[in-house]
């Protein structure tokens, strides 16, 4: 492995930390109708757990209304079943072969909360890049204890690592502050 394999590897990780924020962003609620809300829900069906994406056509016909549409009527009640028991706090109302999720208005402490738990998930993306910082730099000590690269080369390695991380640190923050105007938006 070289500096390059190092540096290469690091990136590729810290990129999968933030893109994974970005993806528990999307199911954190901000008043408007996103598939993202529900499409994880677990749902016991057939005899086994799926994801609500797996058994319904997930669609938003209205700004504050998702439709879920089972692909098997006969899975309308499991789905059902599985909304109400979620965290999501939205009442699912069936009519006939659809679920419809009317979103309520959030409330001003309920976004205060949205914004504590945004700002979590955002804390851990931060340790996880750092956690990858860390990573790269004990592989670059490595290359450097077996003679495979000269300490200035290790020196350079790092200040790059550090780059990475400062840069993704950085798109953490940036990212956490779109989605924290967004939720406090009224």
């Amino acid at each position: 492995m070289s500096a390059e394999d190092i540096l290469l590897e690091a990136e590729m990780a810290m990129e999968k930390s933030v893109d994974y924020m970005i993806h528990e962003f999307s199911s954190v609620r901000t008043g408007k109708a996103s598939p993202a809300l529900v499409e994880n829900v677990d749902v016991e069906a057939y005899g086994s757990s799926m994801k609500l994406k797996q058994l319904a056509l997930i669609t938003t016909p209205e700004p504050r209304l998702l439709v879920v549409q089972p692909f098997d009527a006969s899975t309308v009640r499991d789905i059902e079943r599985a909304l109400k028991e979620s965290k999501i706090g939205i009442q699912p109302l069936v009519d006939g072969k659809l679920i419809r999720l009317p979103i309520p208005e959030l409330s001003e402490e309920r976004r205060k909360d949205l914004v504590k738990s945004l700002r979590q998930m955002a804390e851990e993306a931060r340790v996880r890049v750092r956690a990858n910082r860390r990573t790269a730099m004990d592989e670059a000590k490595k290359l450097e204890k077996n003679g495979e690269v000269t300490e200035d080369q290790l020196r350079d390695t790092e200040g790059e690592v550090q780059k990475l991380t400062d840069r993704f640190v950085k798109s953490i923050d940036e990212h956490l502050e779109r989605k924290d105007a967004e939720v406090m938006k009224v």
